[in-house]
């Protein structure tokens, strides 16, 4: 039989990541975290991850560094960073997107981890 859980997360009561993301629904291959009103400055070094991730802007601007391309991301904009690639992001103008992760980010500690 197929797994018919739902679930439902209120992003008030969202744990957060300590680079400031709210943790949103979650499940065994994907999961998606908000990224909400991050501030303007200087571009993070550059990491790789061990997933997948998409993305979509809700408001502001950011740069997106990857492998050597750089992309400005405005609202209506999505984005896709493939597993292992190095990135990094500099956010331009007041921030909110939205982050899909597969396998899910945060599980085992995998956010932190570099490809």
């Amino acid at each position: 039989m197929a797994d018919t859980t739902i679930t439902k997360i209120d992003s008030r009561h969202s744990p957060k990541g300590h680079d400031g993301e709210k943790y949103l629904a979650s499940g065994v291959h994907v999961s998606m975290r908000l990224w909400e009103n991050e501030q303007p400055g200087e571009a993070k070094a550059a990491v790789t991850r061990p997933y997948e991730t998409v993305g979509y802007v809700i408001s502001g601007r950011a740069e997106l560094h990857l492998e050597g391309q750089m992309v400005v991301l405005e609202p209506g904009n999505s984005w896709v960073v493939p597993k292992g690639s190095s990135h990094t992001y500099k956010i331009l103008e007041a921030f909110t997107a939205v982050e899909a992760t597969t396998p899910p980010a945060q599980v085992h500690g995998r956010e932190d981890e570099q490809a």
